[in-house]
């Protein structure tokens, strides 16, 4: 209840702070893609999907695919900045306010991630809801090692706290960890 209340405030006082920032990224966006939001659809607590909202940093025909799975010529000029610097997560906020997501928490797959669903799903990672950070992207662990990253969100869970909470928060926006990242191979 506690990491509620706090995933409320923060992510309103988010919103509310970086609004101009986020405004600058979407016309920059308009101009470079077109659609500078980018919603697709993740797993979330209980399995129950939801719309997780983004900026938009791939071209609009890239394939749904996990980011390690895409292709790295997929990424636009500016995705590669917004990626970065993590700012194309800032719409995310929304999900948190909305009671989506949490701001700490097992990063959301896609639906058609069959062995990271199974690993979560036998841990029961999706009893809690999903986060912007967590464990595993501070840890530069992403969704292509699905058992290792089943087993990290499962040891977030049992250990988090409300200073975990915090210093997952504070490291994520100091830099640390990339979270999932597009490989530096090309597909195309």
């Amino acid at each position: 209840m506690v990491i509620r209340i706090l995933d409320f405030l923060f992510s309103l006082f988010g919103l509310f702070i970086l609004f101009p920032i986020m405004l600058l990224v979407f016309f920059v966006g308009l101009f470079e893609s077109g659609s500078p939001v980018f919603v697709q659809t993740r797993m979330g607590k209980n399995m129950k999907p939801f719309k997780l909202i983004k900026f938009r940093t791939m071209r609009k025909d890239t394939e749904s695919v996990a980011s390690h799975l895409a292709s790295s010529g997929s990424i636009t000029k500016v995705g590669a900045f917004l990626r970065r610097t993590k700012v194309d997560e800032l719409p995310q906020l929304i999900n948190v306010l909305k009671g989506d997501m949490s701001l700490v928490g097992p990063r959301p797959n896609l639906l058609n991630q069959k062995l990271l669903i199974h690993e979560r799903n036998s841990l029961n990672v999706y009893d809690v809801l999903p986060g912007i950070t967590g464990l595993a992207q501070i840890n530069n662990i992403d969704m292509s090692t699905p058992e290792l990253l089943a087993q990290k969100d499962r040891l977030m869970i049992d250990t988090l706290s409300i200073k975990g909470y915090l210093n997952f928060i504070v490291m994520t926006v100091t830099g640390k960890g990339g979270g999932d990242a597009v490989k530096p191979h090309d597909k195309a």
